[in-house]
């Protein structure tokens, strides 16, 4: 995935189709018919082997190999789980109860923060927590889905000493309210699929300046990434094609106790000081 990520923009743009595709469904790729792959992607299925070749495969299932022998590692009670859970659901479709569906995101959630640790890159989550160390004021973006996240991350990040802005966008206010980022600065843009423009514009607007960007979103290939000086990759699990924020808040938390521990914050400094029980 990461020789992908390098070639993408050199790719043909039905190879970049495929990337897309294979990035954003590496679950079941191991099992998807070549034919299948070609009709999503809207290309012929020779096309599919030629992108296997690409990369140093004999042919697709060479290529397919690599996601079936990664499957095999991961932890397998959780798959189990989660296939007990779909059988319930599937068998009782009209008797389903809040608990049993309670229990479907639960094991969402937890799917999504397995493959969190088990796909987590410390030397990038590094780069992000010296990149907020150095910063002098950190504008934060995210719309829609994410919006939450960066309201979270934000109120998190003024527990520190940094400069923190929320980029919210009310009033259309985006371009407004990143227009002062300069270098020295630090933008969090956190977006996935069909990614914001709000964030991506916001994001070019930051790189325009000089200043850089911490990305967290749900694919090397994501049009956020190559404006990235840390990426920060996480894929949530999905319950009834609502995707899970677990896993993104959780390494969002993970990111500002880790800079709260580089500034060596005492507790009482991570307290609001405002005098409001939360």
């Amino acid at each position: 995935m990461k020789r992908i990520a390098e070639e993408f923009d050199t790719l043909p743009r039905q190879l970049r189709n495929i990337a897309k595709y294979v990035e954003q469904n590496r679950a079941s790729v191991m099992v998807d018919r070549t034919s299948d792959i070609a009709e999503e992607c809207g290309v012929h299925p020779s096309a599919v082997v030629r992108f296997a070749q690409r990369f140093g495969f004999t042919g697709f299932s060479d290529f397919q190999a690599v996601f079936r022998q990664a499957f095999a590692e991961q932890s397998a009670p959780t798959q189990s789980y989660q296939q007990r859970i779909r059988k319930l659901i599937d068998g009782k479709p009209n008797k389903l109860s809040g608990g049993a569906l309670a229990r479907e995101f639960i094991a969402a959630s937890r799917s999504g923060l397995d493959e969190l640790e088990h796909d987590f890159d410390d030397e990038q989550f590094e780069a992000a927590v010296n990149l907020l160390v150095k910063a002098e004021n950190i504008y934060v973006i995210g719309v829609r889905r994410s919006f939450s996240v960066a309201s979270y991350i934000s109120y998190a990040l003024q527990h520190t000493a940094k400069r923190v802005h929320l980029v919210s966008g009310f009033g259309g206010m985006v371009h407004e309210q990143i227009r002062s980022i300069k270098k020295n600065d630090i933008v969090i843009a956190i977006s996935f699929t069909p990614y914001g423009k709000e964030t991506q514009a916001c994001v070019r607007v930051a790189h325009m300046h000089g200043a850089q960007a911490i990305v967290i979103t749900d694919s090397q290939l994501s049009p956020l990434a190559r404006y990235a000086s840390a990426l920060l990759t996480v894929k949530e699990g999905s319950a009834f094609a609502f995707r899970s924020l677990t896993s993104t808040v959780c390494l969002c938390q993970a990111l500002f106790v880790a800079l709260a521990y580089r500034l060596e914050l005492a507790p009482e400094e991570m307290r609001d000081p405002g005098g409001y029980d939360e």
